[in-house]
C-alpha cells in the first residue's frame, strides 16, 4: 500500500480549507450585498429617492461635471430658498439649481426662480411646479463610474464573471466529512 507523505496530505488538506474558507466569505459577501440593495430599493420607492447625474457645470464648484446626486421628491411648497433642487420640464431635460426665490403660484403651484451657482444669472423663466426633487448629497466624479458600467461590453463582462463565480462558489464539492480522502471500510475478520 503506497501512502501519501503527511506533509503532502496537511498542504492539500489546507489548499481544500482555503478554498472552502474562501467559498463560505464569498457567498456572505454576495447575501450581504444582496440583502443591502433590497433594502435600498425599498428605502428609494417609500421615500421617492433617486439619483441624478450632472452633465453640466452650472452648479460648480460645489456640483461639477460628472457628480452624481441623491434626490428626494419632496412638495415644491416646502422648498426653500438656498436649497438645490430638480425641477422637470416638459419636453427638456430636467434642470438642477440653487432656488434664489419663491412663492405660491395659481392652482396649487408654487413658482420658483432658479439659478445655477456658475450661472452670473438666474434662469430665464421661473418655474411654476407642484413637487421638485431636493438634492441630499452629491458625489463628484461618480456619474462618469455609472456611465461606464452601463456601457453594454462592460455590463456582459461583469454578467460573466459574476455568473462564474456563482458557479464557482455553489459547484458541488465531493465528501467534505473525510476531508477529501478515500476511508477503506474494514471487513469484519
Amino acid at each position: 500500500m503506497i501512502t501519501e507523505p503527511s506533509s503532502e496530505r496537511s498542504g492539500t488538506r489546507g489548499w481544500s480549507r482555503a478554498v472552502s474558507i474562501t467559498r463560505s466569505t464569498v457567498l456572505d459577501v454576495a447575501a450581504v450585498l444582496g440583502s443591502l440593495c433590497i433594502v435600498l430599493v425599498v428605502l428609494a420607492v417609500v421615500f421617492h429617492i433617486t439619483l441624478i447625474m450632472f452633465k453640466t457645470g452650472s452648479m460648480a464648484p460645489d456640483i461639477p461635471t460628472g457628480s452624481l446626486a441623491i434626490v428626494r421628491q419632496i412638495p415644491a411648497e416646502d422648498a426653500r430658498i438656498g436649497q438645490v433642487v430638480t425641477v422637470d420640464r416638459p419636453g427638456l431635460l430636467p434642470v438642477t439649481h440653487r432656488i434664489v426665490g419663491t412663492h405660491a403660484g395659481p392652482a396649487g403651484t408654487t413658482v420658483l426662480t432658479l439659478k445655477g451657482d456658475a450661472n452670473p444669472t438666474a434662469d430665464p423663466a421661473p418655474y411654476a411646479v407642484r413637487s421638485v426633487r431636493l438634492v441630499l448629497v452629491a458625489m463628484p466624479g461618480l456619474a462618469y463610474v455609472i456611465v461606464w458600467l452601463s456601457n453594454p461590453v462592460v455590463l456582459g463582462v461583469l454578467t460573466i464573471a459574476v455568473s462564474s463565480l456563482i458557479v464557482w462558489v455553489l459547484w458541488p464539492r465531493g465528501d467534505t466529512t473525510t476531508g477529501g480522502r478515500h476511508v477503506r471500510a474494514r471487513g469484519a475478520g
